[in-house]
């Protein structure tokens, strides 16, 4: 899968503690709209998906957390690799330096059904909701909305990774 870029804060020591935690990440797009999770606490989108698991494949992973995140129900068969963000930065968990995770992007078609979010405990605090947007909103909303203690890495990533669909014509 290809590299699409890296984010590395460079604020953290790199001769701590890592936490590494990969996650995989669904693009679906419809009608020039792509699928997004949106909270309704913090204002911000996200692609909907989440951490791989033990013993899981990314494209286990991502269909997992579309139906879980978003109702989405992607179909296996219809998976394909976009690309993956690596990230590197400073911690906010306890007796850990450094977190790093490698985000894996997949292309997804899915049913026209949608099925009821499967949430955990944060995510229906913050409301997350399944909503279709244009991406240009979403790239307005998370650079310019205040986003509360959001991080603002999660929310550029999102953001360049809409750049670049756009600039591939995968809204044309």
């Amino acid at each position: 899968m290809r590299l699409l870029f890296e984010i590395d804060t460079k604020d953290y020591n790199i001769n701590g503690v890592a936490f590494i935690r990969h996650s995989a990440r669904c693009i679906n797009i419809k009608n020039g709209l792509v699928a997004m999770v949106y909270s309704k606490k913090y204002d911000y989108y996200k692609f909907p998906g989440g951490g791989i698991d033990d013993g899981e494949t990314k494209e286990q992973a991502v269909v997992r957390e579309a139906l879980e995140e978003a109702g989405l129900v992607v179909i296996p068969n219809r998976v394909v690799p976009f690309g993956y963000v690596h990230r590197i930065s400073k911690s906010d968990r306890v007796g850990v330096d450094y977190f790093v995770q490698d985000n894996f992007y997949f292309l997804c078609k899915v049913e026209d059904e949608l099925k009821e979010q499967i949430l955990d405990g944060y995510e229906k605090e913050e409301g997350f909701t399944l909503q279709y947007v244009a991406p240009q909103q979403v790239i307005e909303v998370n650079g310019t909305h205040p986003h509360g203690p959001k991080s603002f890495t999660m929310l550029e990533r999102e953001c360049k990774v809409l750049e670049i669909l756009l600039k591939e014509g995968y809204f044309d």
